[in-house]
């Protein structure tokens, strides 16, 4: 599989990330091996993960991704092939995790990545991502922007430094933003390069064809400053694969299981798109779901894409759209599509 650089670290990542926030929940941990397995044997390096998974939270199941993928550390060896990823909570909700006192202050920073290195059983993460914003601002799919001059909020400059004595101490290898706007972007390559704080390495933010959000402002900082986009959600919580098209719902799918969270990319305007781009994938000879990935990974700005799934025959085609070159002519079609319906699902 081909592999990236990831920013100015002098590591290089996979094209392809396996993201694990379905171990624990709708995966077992056995099942969690066998996707960590073949996604190691088709050439994966990247791994994702976060104190707050799996997804849907909840307090009983809090942290068991980072136990799973641990345990297969330990199980299989090899942890200087693996590019390790995870991230720290923000502030809201899930009072299970560090209590409703929970910021990106010092203290639940340096809380969070021992709680991670005790469950991941490493003694470093190579990458490790705020995983959102500690001040009120655009992110989960909010594109208006109401500023808050009363609100409180832990200053980027105090997160950094608490992510630099860890890196100092070992603890952690390189800082990535997650959720991030252009502006919380740009004033952490600022405080990097004048106050020598953590630079970010990438950023990881939601990114797919039915939201392209990402290309308004943050593209062009991504490629200037050298902090590529590890994108999520590239199928649109697996809408994209159009399995959900005509109402379906498959079973154990996670539109199924948690209609209340996973809603936002089934919305009329959405649906509508997702049913032209299935179109151009059929009319092609392709799948859906590898046509849109492998648009995903070959925007300019691309770090890499963090694929996810919860059974192998999943997993094995998300890995094969690494192979996959889109045509001039589907990239065009693509476009026209957008251009009549553009990011319906921010």
């Amino acid at each position: 599989m081909e592999t990236r650089p990831l920013g100015r670290t002098g590591l290089s990542v996979s094209a392809l990330c396996l993201g694990t926030m379905t171990f624990g929940e709708q995966n077992t941990q056995a099942e969690g091996f066998a996707q960590l397995d073949l996604a190691r044997d088709h050439g994966v390096t990247f791994l994702d993960a976060a104190e707050m998974y799996p997804v849907a939270p909840r307090a009983e199941t809090q942290g068991r991704t980072e136990e799973i993928v641990g345990a297969w550390l330990a199980d299989r060896g090899g942890r200087d092939r693996v590019v390790l990823a995870s991230k720290v909570a923000g502030p809201g909700g899930m009072e299970w995790i560090r209590g409703t006192g929970r910021r990106l202050d010092r203290a639940n920073i340096l809380a969070a990545v021992d709680g991670s290195l005790k469950r991941l059983k490493t003694d470093y993460i190579d990458l490790y991502y705020l995983h959102w914003p500690d001040r009120p601002t655009n992110f989960f799919g909010r594109l208006g922007y109401s500023h808050r001059p009363e609100a409180e909020s832990i200053a980027l400059e105090e997160s950094l430094a608490a992510l630099q004595d860890c890196v100092t101490a070992g603890k952690i290898r390189h800082v990535g933003l997650s959720n991030e706007t252009p502006w919380g972007l740009m004033r952490t390559v600022h405080l990097a390069e004048s106050r020598g704080l953590p630079r970010p390495a990438c950023i990881q933010n939601p990114y797919n064809l039915l939201n392209r959000s990402f290309e308004i402002g943050l593209a062009e900082c991504a490629i200037r400053e050298e902090v590529g986009l590890c994108a999520y959600s590239p199928l649109g919580f697996g809408t994209l694969s159009g399995k959900y098209l005509g109402d379906q719902r498959p079973a154990g799918a996670r539109l199924t299981l948690f209609p209340e969270r996973y809603g936002r990319y089934v919305k009329p305007r959405g649906v509508a798109a997702t049913e032209a781009y299935v179109a151009i994938a059929r009319r092609h000879g392709l799948d859906p779901a590898q046509m849109a990935l492998a648009w995903v990974t070959s925007r300019s700005f691309t770090t890499s894409t963090i694929i996810g799934a919860t059974s192998l025959e999943q997993l094995r085609s998300n890995l094969g759209s690494a192979d996959l070159t889109l045509s001039d002519d589907v990239v065009a079609e693509i476009e026209t599509v957008h251009e009549g319906n553009p990011n319906p699902c921010p």
